[in-house]
Order: structure tokens, then C-alpha cells, then sequence
């Protein structure tokens, strides 16, 4: 260990190294052991997405890469809209235990109408990057604890087509880019000849370049690996095989595909590009993913997101600003719109009062109105009706006035007859 020390002699500097020896060993050595021994203690979190049409191979080769079975069923072609089916499943692999998610895209570019088709997917992605903003910004958060659903490898399945990208493929990964690790693959690999498949990366990795889209790039920063993955970077993109089938060739079983003309063994370098694959994905660049997710993806997404809240590091004068500025700005801000809503909402309250006592006070002279029509029309009635009732007395008087004279005289005509006899 060494220490330099600036001295001053007759108004010059100069430097001394004076070096200290330690007496024993002190430890801070072993920092890296305590960190393995503390993530292999945690263990890991790993999440994938598989995107690509209905059919190519997805599950298979989820199965083929981390040697297992996973629950998988197959999905119809007939589903209105693109769904996102994850599942968790729990690995073990010698000491390290991996929480493992696998998301699915049911039914993507089975639509006839696929303008939208990718919209999903982006919503699926921004929703776990916004589920991991929202623990951080807790003033009780939990992130060691917290499942991390955030994706960190997309694994795009082409169709083996030979004939380039669909405008489908183009838009999603466009899409994509800026919010995920993108790693394209060509499906079915064994369906094209060697001279074909050469040409369709080639194609792909031109139409990708013309239309501006950026797919993960294996890191070469490292010393270790950069000599593996620049050459890994020269293939992709991945021609790989998957099977749930084991063959026996030789005096072992390994996973391949029986055809009337031969057999494609997937692990075999020479029949796909899956070792390749599985070498880049997990074996090697597998923490980088998770790194790039957090550091570049998501700082990206929570950068956006704290703009649209108004938060910023610096104010207009270029100087820094606390969260707690911000925070007291945003707050007063917010309870200034709230006494503003509130005044408006008195306002419109006061105002619909005084419009509904208008119709009240309306509808009550209609009312009053229409009770002294009525009452009038009583009244005449009532009138009527006595002057009928005056006249049929007067008629019943004459009438009575005739019948008791038509009696009288009626009498006075039968006594005359009975005197003459």
C-alpha cells in the first residue's frame, strides 16, 4: 500500500511516496465469494417473453432450452385478440435455484386485422415496469422480496418464410426496441436448406438495419467472453430446433426430430443454431440481460414516467432541485387544481339550484295556472248547472200549475153528468 504526500521546500512541491506494509491480511479479498454466497442464498429471477405466431415451436423450445417439460397447451387460431398467458415455475440446478417466467403471446398475428396486435404485448411490458416503479416509490418498499416480473429477454420467433421480415415482425420489434432485449430467432429451422437460411439472415438482418430497429447485442466489453460473443453476435439471428422427443443415436438418448429422410439431433451444431443459443441466453449472457433490463430499459420507462409526474433534476436555471422541492411544488400545485375543482363544482352546484328553482318556480305558476283555468271552468259549470236546474224547477211548477187545473176541470166535467141523470 502506497500513500503520496505533497511537501513544500523553498516554495516548491514535491511529492513523496511513502509506503505502508500490511501486517496481516485483512480480508476485503473475499468481497466477490460474499456476493456469490449472498445470490446464490437469494437465488435468481429470470423472466422471458416469446412472441411470435401460433404454431412455430414456442413451448418446444422453451422446453429444449431449460431441459424440462412446462405446462403448455395448445392455443386455436380463432382468438379475437392477443392474449399474454405467463407462467412461474421454480428451477433447481445444482445449488442455484432460478424463479423462472414464461410469458406467452396466445393467438399474436392470428387476427385478420393485425394493426393492433403488438399493442398488448407493449401494454403487458409497460405494466410490469410500472408495478416495479410503483415498490420503488413506497416509503415502505421491499424490492428484495418483491417479484421482479419485468421481462429480460424477448424471444422473437420468425417464420422460416426465406423471403424476409412480415411488416407484422417489423412494427412489434420497432415497438419493442426501446423497451425490451430482442432476440430474433428463425423457427423451424430444419424446414430451410443451409443456402436458403444464410440468405433469410442476411435479409433480416438488412431489413432490420433499414427500418431502424435494434435487437440485443451479446457484450464484448468483457474479456472473458468478448472473443465468444462478437461471434456469436456474426449469427444471429439464432436458427434453432426445438423437440420433446429423445432419439437414440449411439449409445445415448438426445432431443431430435425423426423424418422419413433422417434426423435433426438440436443439440448437434452442424443440424441449428439452438446450442448456440442456449451458450449466449443462459450460460453466459444471461445477468447481463437482467442488467440491461434495469439499467437501460427500465431507466428509460422511469424516466419518462417521473417527466410526466413533473419531476426533474434540475430546475430552469440549470441548478439542481431536491425531490422534496419538487414534491412541495407538486403538492401545492395539486391542492391549488383541487380548491379550483372544488370553487367549480360549488359554482355548478349553486348554478343547477338556481336552475332547478327556475323550473320549480315555473312549473308552480303552471300549476297555479292551469288550478284557475280549472276553477273558472268550474265555476261556468256550476253556473250552468243552476240556471238548468232554475228552469227545470220553473217547468216542473207550470206543469204542476197545468196538471192541478186539467184535475180541477176534469172533476167539474163528471159531477155535471151525474146531476142530469
Amino acid at each position: 500500500m502506497t500513500i503520496e504526500v505533497a511537501t513544500s521546500v523553498a516554495g516548491k512541491k514535491e511529492m513523496l511516496t511513502r509506503t505502508l506494509k500490511q501486517s496481516g491480511h485483512v480480508g476485503f479479498d473475499s468481497l466477490p465469494d460474499q456476493l456469490v454466497n449472498k445470490s446464490v442464498q437469494n437465488g435468481f429471477v429470470f423472466n422471458v417473453m416469446c412472441i411470435g405466431e401460433t404454431g412455430l415451436g414456442k413451448s418446444t423450445l422453451m422446453d429444449s432450452l431449460f431441459n424440462t417439460s412446462f405446462e403448455s397447451t395448445p392455443s386455436p387460431h380463432t382468438l379475437p385478440n392477443v392474449k399474454l398467458k405467463a407462467n412461474t415455475y421454480e428451477l433447481k440446478e445444482s445449488n442455484v435455484q432460478l424463479k423462472l417466467t414464461i410469458c406467452d403471446t396466445v393467438g399474436f398475428g392470428d387476427q385478420i386485422n393485425k394493426e393492433n396486435s403488438f399493442k398488448a404485448v407493449v401494454d403487458y411490458i409497460d405494466t410490469q415496469f410500472e408495478a416495479y416503479l410503483q415498490e420503488e416509490l413506497k416509503i415502505k418498499r421491499s424490492l428484495v422480496d418483491y417479484h421482479d416480473s419485468r421481462i429480460h429477454a424477448c424471444l422473437y420467433f420468425i417464420c422460416p418464410t426465406g423471403h424476409g421480415l412480415k411488416s407484422l415482425d417489423l412494427v412489434c420489434m420497432k415497438q419493442l426496441d426501446s423497451k425490451v432485449n430482442i432476440i430474433p430467432i428463425i423457427a423451424k429451422a430444419d424446414t430451410i436448406s443451409k443456402t436458403e437460411l444464410q440468405r433469410f439472415k442476411a435479409k433480416i438482418l438488412q431489413e432490420l438495419k433499414e427500418n431502424n430497429v435494434n435487437i440485443y447485442h451479446f457484450p464484448v466489453d468483457d474479456e472473458t467472453v468478448a472473443e465468444t460473443n462478437a461471434l456469436m453476435n456474426d449469427h444471429t439471428p439464432f436458427a434453432v430446433v426445438g423437440s420433446r422427443e429423445f432419439v437414440k443415436i449411439g449409445n445415448k438418448l438426445v432431443r431430435a426430430r425423426q423424418y422419413p429422410w433422417g434426423t435433426v439431433q438440436v443439440e448437434n451444431e452442424l443440424h441449428c443454431d439452438f446450442v448456440k443459443l442456449r451458450e449466449m441466453l443462459i450460460r453466459t449472457n444471461m445477468e447481463d440481460l437482467r442488467e440491461q433490463t434495469h439499467q437501460t430499459h427500465y431507466a428509460l420507462y422511469r424516466q419518462k414516467r417521473l417527466s410526466e409526474m413533473g419531476f426533474c433534476d434540475v430546475d430552469n436555471d440549470n441548478k439542481p432541485v431536491s425531490f422534496q422541492q419538487i414534491f412541495e411544488i407538486k403538492r401545492a400545485h395539486h391542492l391549488s387544481e383541487l380548491q379550483a375543482k372544488e370553487d367549480e363544482v360549488r359554482q355548478m352546484f349553486v348554478q343547477r339550484v338556481k336552475e332547478k328553482e327556475a323550473e320549480l318556480k315555473e312549473s308552480e305558476r303552471e300549476l297555479h295556472s292551469r288550478f284557475e283555468k280549472l276553477k273558472k271552468e268550474h265555476a261556468e259549470e256550476k253556473r250552468k248547472l243552476e240556471e238548468a236546474r232554475q228552469k227545470l224547477d220553473e217547468e216542473y211548477l207550470e206543469f204542476t200549475t197545468h196538471k192541478t187545473n186539467y184535475v180541477a176541470s176534469h172533476h167539474t166535467m163528471t159531477l155535471g153528468k151525474k146531476s142530469k141523470k
